[in-house]
C-alpha cells in the first residue's frame, strides 16, 4: 500500500489549479475517516521505532529516523482529542504520514491509512463547530457515502508546538498613520495562518478582510464589483493561500486575471508547501508574487513594498 501511495503522492500536483482536492484518507483507531490535503504529505511509512531526545515537547511521542534525517512524531488521534487505540502488530500496524509545511518536517501517527481520493469543490463544505476537535477540522466531504472530516493539521502543531506565529516587527515598519488607509484581503483555509498574517498586518497598520477559501474570496470580489466599487481601488493586495479546499489559490488567481472587473488585483501567493512550488504554475496563472511560509518578516517586506507602490502612486 505504502508504495502506491507514495507513486500517487508524487502525481499530486496535477491537480493543481482544476479544482479538485486530493485527500489522504486515514483513520485514527475508530470507525471514524479523516483526511488530510495530499499536498502536505511527503510520504507514507509503517510505523517505525521512535526515539526520545533531550528538549522534545512532552506531546510528541517521539522522533523516527526518515532517510537519515530526524523527524518528530506527534500523535494525531491523541492530538485532535480522538484517541487513537493502540494497533496490534500482527493484524493492524500504525503508519507514520510525513508532512512537509511551513518550511520543516513532522510525522504524525495515525492507525490505519486507506488511499489517495480525488473530491470535486462541490463536494466539499465547512466544518460544523461543535467543540475541540472540530477546531482542528478545515473541511467536511463525503467519499463512497462515508463523512470525510478534513484534518488542518498546521493547527494541530501550532496548538502543540505553542507556535502562535506572534513575531513581533520593528515599529518603524508600520505604515505612516496619517497616509492612505490601505485595506489587504487575505485568503487561507488554516486559521493559524490567518492569526498569522493578521498579527503581522495589525502591526504594520494595515486593515485585513479575512476568508477560509478562494470560491468565498472570489464571490466576496465580484460582489463589490457587481456594486460599482473597484475591487483594486479597495485592496491594495491579495494574499492567497494556495492549497484549499473549495477553491484553491491557482484558480482563485485565474479567475482574477480572466474577470475585467478583478484582473488589476495584486496577487501575492503565500504557501506552507515549499517543497512542491512551482515558480512556472504561478507565472501561468498570473500572480505577482510568492513567499512561503511562514517567515513573518519577509512577509511583511513584500506588503510594505507594494502597500508602498500603492501610496505613492494614489
Amino acid at each position: 500500500m505504502s508504495h502506491d501511495l507514495l507513486n500517487r503522492i508524487d502525481q499530486r500536483t496535477r491537480l493543481a489549479g482544476h479544482n479538485r482536492l486530493a485527500l489522504l484518507l486515514f483513520r485514527l483507531g475508530g470507525r471514524q475517516l479523516f483526511g488530510v490535503n495530499v499536498f502536505k504529505v511527503q510520504e507514507v511509512l509503517r510505523r517505525p521505532e521512535l526515539f526520545q531526545v533531550p528538549g522534545l515537547p512532552s506531546q510528541f511521542s517521539g522522533v523516527a529516523d526518515v532517510r537519515g534525517r530526524s523527524v518528530p512524531v506527534l500523535d494525531l488521534g491523541l492530538a485532535i482529542g480522538h484517541p487513537e487505540r493502540e494497533p496490534d502488530a500482527d493484524t493492524s500496524p500504525g503508519y507514520l504520514v510525513v508532512t512537509e509545511f511551513n518550511r520543516s518536517i513532522q510525522g504524525f501517527l495515525v492507525s490505519g491509512v486507506e488511499r489517495i481520493v480525488n473530491i470535486a469543490v462541490e463536494d466539499i463544505h465547512p466544518p460544523p463547530e461543535l467543540g475541540a476537535e472540530s477546531s482542528y477540522l478545515t473541511a467536511v466531504t463525503r467519499f463512497q457515502g462515508e463523512l470525510i472530516q478534513v484534518i488542518d493539521v498546521e493547527s494541530v502543531l501550532a496548538d502543540i508546538a505553542q507556535v502562535r506565529g506572534e513575531a513581533v516587527l520593528d515599529p518603524a515598519m508600520a505604515m505612516p498613520s496619517d497616509g492612505p488607509q490601505l485595506q489587504v484581503l487575505v485568503v487561507d483555509d488554516s486559521r493559524v495562518a490567518r492569526q498569522q498574517i493578521r498579527s503581522v498586518l495589525d502591526q504594520l497598520g494595515v486593515g485585513a478582510t479575512l476568508l477560509s477559501d478562494g470560491k468565498q474570496a472570489l464571490d466576496h470580489l465580484l460582489q463589490i464589483h457587481a456594486s460599482g466599487e473597484n475591487p483594486a481601488e479597495r485592496y491594495a493586495m491579495v494574499i492567497s493561500d494556495i492549497e484549499m479546499p473549495a477553491m484553491d489559490g491557482y484558480t482563485l488567481t485565474t479567475e482574477i486575471r480572466r474577470h475585467p472587473g478583478l484582473a488589476g488585483l495584486y496577487v501575492l501567493l503565500h504557501t506552507s508547501l515549499s517543497g512542491v512550488f512551482n515558480n512556472a504554475m504561478v507565472e501561468r496563472v498570473g500572480a505577482n508574487a510568492f513567499v512561503a511560509k511562514y517567515s513573518p518578516h519577509e512577509l511583511a517586506d513584500f506588503v510594505l513594498d507594494r502597500l508602498r507602490k500603492v501610496a505613492l502612486a494614489a
